[in-house]
């Protein structure tokens, strides 16, 4: 089969017609609300411990980047507020997208995928069960549900590993890296990255379950699937982390601007 130049615009224009159709299907009721509860509590268990392992690299690494830039400049002084920023507003929204895209979607895509070839999406709806609003909607949620939690933990980890690492080996004060959290950052940085850890629960889910109610050709079709459900997330993730970005400092500006 040939291929077709607009192929990529039809594929991403059937994703975003997708994501519409979850997202308005989110307000329809009956709520599955056992569906939600075990795919929450399932997402859960396979991103929480890997969450908090990576949270501790994640301040280590930007505690010793930091910590060495600000000593450069003479302003050690500054490197608990420098930490809290990193970490809050950056570090972890990505570091917990990573997790609920890499494990929670993959897991979401190969259910669903599985599903798909045994037909059991079909019986779904020759029953006239819609599989939008019983299986994709409260996974959704649920990965949004989780992912805001994820980066609640991953920020707690992330500035008391930097914390750590600052005061342990590179010879900061307690004092000083506590005194300084307020010196820049600011209380809507901290709803700011929660708000993108709930955008990215929603992306990986919704491209996940797209992906996995497409699949076809057998095992390998839904292997296939969850492949490209991890690459397409990431570009989307890294994408909507620019956006939002970008409008958070027109809408906030810097603290002390």
């Amino acid at each position: 089969m040939s291929w077709q130049p607009t192929a990529p615009l039809q594929a991403s224009g059937r994703l975003f017609a997708f994501g519409l159709g979850v997202v308005r299907g989110l307000p329809r009721r009956p709520f599955q609300w056992q569906e939600f509860v075990r795919q929450a509590w399932f997402l859960a268990g396979v991103t929480i411990v890997p969450t908090a392992l990576v949270a501790i690299p994640f301040g280590a690494v930007i505690a010793l980047q930091v910590g060495g830039l600000i000593r450069q400049f003479g302003a050690q002084s500054f490197a608990g507020a420098a930490m809290v920023l990193a970490v809050v507003r950056e570090a972890s929204p990505i570091a917990t997208a990573l997790l609920i895209a890499g494990a929670g979607g993959s897991a979401i895509c190969a259910d669903l995928g599985s599903r798909t070839i045994r037909e059991e999406i079909d019986a779904m709806r020759v029953l006239g069960i819609d599989p939008l609003h019983r299986l994709v909607v409260p996974r959704v949620l649920a990965a949004m549900f989780v992912a805001v939690f994820l980066n609640g933990l991953v920020s707690v980890v992330g500035v008391i590993g930097g914390y750590v690492f600052n005061v342990v080996l590179q010879g900061g004060t307690p004092g000083a890296y506590l005194a300084s959290f307020t010196a820049l950052a600011q209380l809507p940085d901290l709803w700011a990255g929660e708000v993108k850890a709930l955008v990215f629960g929603l992306v990986a889910a919704v491209v996940a379950s797209y992906k996995g109610l497409n699949a076809g050709g057998g095992p390998k079709g839904v292997g296939d699937a969850v492949n490209q459900t991890v690459v397409i997330t990431f570009m989307l993730l890294f994408f909507a982390n620019f956006v939002m970005q970008a409008i958070y400092f027109q809408v906030v500006p810097p603290k002390g601007a």
